[in-house]
């Protein structure tokens, strides 16, 4: 007679990370969610103050700082597979993605300064209230990231993340890449669609 036990299955997929950062991450996109719903609602019933609204944006920052977000995001994609295979220069990845990124954060800050140099604010319009509501919570939301990202590279230039225990180098890669996701609804949303 045959035995008919199963082994387990070592290579079944797994969430990269801690359960917990998932659960974290899941939560903040929900929210995210509640509030582009209530956008794309807010834009219906008051299609011309969108309109209006997106004529005064800078396009081409908002596509700046996509570009820097995603780059940020595919460098700290290729330092979780850089340590996951120990090979050296993650860390260089991640300082990397700190500098890229802190292009979104500059071009932001630009454009705030600059909107409210000319006036707008939370209480110009519904469109405004949303814009700055969604934009800025978004962009706290990469400050932290940012934080995250730091902590990580020191870590892995310290030797303290090696590759042989993935969870935090995961679970910090995989709340930037939410981040990143946010940003490629919102970019759309707020510059081209409204």
């Amino acid at each position: 007679m045959t035995d008919l036990t199963l082994a387990p299955d070592t290579d079944a997929r797994q969430l990269p990370g801690d359960l917990a950062v998932w659960i974290f991450i899941f939560a903040e996109l929900a929210v995210f969610g509640i509030m582009f719903i209530g956008f794309a609602v807010a834009r219906s019933l008051d299609p011309a103050t969108f309109h209006a609204g997106r004529e005064v944006l800078h396009p081409w920052i908002g596509l700046l700082n996509t570009a820097a977000l995603i780059t940020a995001s595919y460098l700290v994609a290729t330092a979780v597979h850089q340590l996951r295979d120990r090979r050296s220069g993650a860390h260089w990845r991640l300082w990397c993605a700190i500098a890229v990124s802190g292009i979104y954060t500059v071009g932001k800050l630009y454009e705030y300064v600059n909107l409210y140099s000319q006036g707008y604010n939370l209480s110009t319009d519904t469109f405004f209230m949303f814009y700055f509501f969604l934009t800025f919570f978004h962009f706290m939301h990469v400050i932290l990231g940012q934080v995250v990202l730091v902590v990580l590279a020191v870590k892995v230039g310290n030797g303290d993340y090696d590759g042989s225990d993935m969870n935090g180098m995961e679970s910090g890669a995989s709340y930037w890449h939410m981040v990143d996701l946010v940003w490629l609804v919102l970019f759309p949303m707020i510059y081209v669609l409204a």
